[in-house]
């Protein structure tokens, strides 16, 4: 299904909202009661106020990587210097990357398999094959690997930058406040706004938090990912659900993690592995019930994700208010909560 619509460029959010002069908890949000067809527009840190004792919100804490490497091809001709996005790690050690070269076409740079890729601090590369499902992306073999790799990330990498932002923010402009695990290509972005006083009156009303890991990719070109559901969380899931909680996803991450684990009666059992779960308007919600959520550019596959919450036209309803309203798009923009 496509979705046609119009986000105009002053739109995106350019900045995070700390440097536009508020919290990251006073974004706006645009709620969606999907039994009532109403949409309401209030701030983010009203989001308790659509929330009841008993809910249960699951959480992505996968943490941000600075995924973005400059190195340039190691041969006797001093070959093309490229931006290596890293896009996941692959369970031998290999990572999925796309590489962008900085001069002429960013894809056709003489990008081959056996290249060699130099980095800062001696860290090097072979570009060993091309991605069979996705063909911009590589197969890229580090010279180190594990958490020496990913030290030497932290210190060479920035977070991946695009076009609407207008600065190289630091990288923990790009983390959620309860990230714990280093993994992410992209910013899980629908928990940005959360901040601790926030959780902490949160837990005060009866509104209890859990949470998965799911290592997000480059969102223009991920179809696999992987996903870690634990035991506990299982646990609570299970337990909300038989005392009539709603299970809240922060994030369309947390969706796919918890229908991948989800049995077809909606119970979740404790989980690790790399999904490709397909989720839109054909696809029966198993466990989650509601969504917490940014706002997804037309045509993205996230808002494929949002019809299996809500039906095309409401979606499109709510989205023409968002932009008449003056929302703010990407991940450092406005949410939207759908119940």
């Amino acid at each position: 299904m496509a979705f046609t619509f119009v986000v105009p460029p002053e739109l995106s959010a350019k900045e995070p909202p700390e440097r536009r002069g508020i919290r990251r908890d006073q974004v706006r949000l645009l709620v969606i009661d999907r039994a009532a067809g109403r949409i309401e527009h209030t701030r983010f840190d009203k989001v308790g106020d659509y929330l009841r004792a008993g809910d249960l919100l699951v959480f992505n804490s996968s943490r941000t990587l600075p995924a973005s490497l400059r190195g340039c091809e190691c041969s006797a001709s001093h070959g093309p210097c490229m931006e290596v996005r890293l896009a996941e790690r692959l369970p031998d050690g290999s990572w999925l990357a796309l590489l962008l070269c900085e001069q002429g076409d960013p894809f056709s740079c003489g990008l081959r398999a056996g290249m060699q890729i130099e980095f800062a601090e001696g860290l090097a590369a072979t570009v060993l094959e091309r991605d069979a499902n996705i063909p911009r992306l590589w197969k890229l073999g580090f010279s180190i690997s594990g958490t020496e790799l990913v030290d030497l990330i932290y210190r060479l990498g920035k977070p991946i930058r695009y076009e609407y932002i207008s600065a190289p923010w630091d990288l923990d402009y790009y983390q959620t406040v309860y990230a714990t695990e280093p993994g992410s290509a992209e910013m899980p972005s629908a928990g940005r706004a959360f901040t601790w006083k926030l959780l902490l009156d949160l837990k005060r009303r009866g509104i209890d938090i859990a949470y998965i890991i799911l290592h997000a990719g480059l969102s223009s070109y991920m179809d696999e990912e992987e996903y870690f559901v634990s035991r506990i969380t299982a646990q609570k899931i299970n337990r909300t659900r038989e005392g009539a909680g709603r299970i809240i996803a922060v994030g369309t991450t947390v969706v796919r993690a918890l229908e991948s684990a989800a049995s077809e009666n909606g119970s979740v059992t404790e989980a690790h592995g790399y999904t490709r779960l397909k989720i839109d308007r054909h696809h029966k919600l198993r466990c989650v019930e509601g969504l917490l959520t940014g706002l997804h550019e037309p045509e993205a596959s996230h808002l494929d994700l949002l019809s299996a919450f809500l039906p095309a036209e409401q979606i499109h309803v709510a989205y023409r208010e968002a932009v008449a309203r003056r929302y703010l798009w990407h991940e450092f923009g406005d949410l939207n909560l759908i119940l």
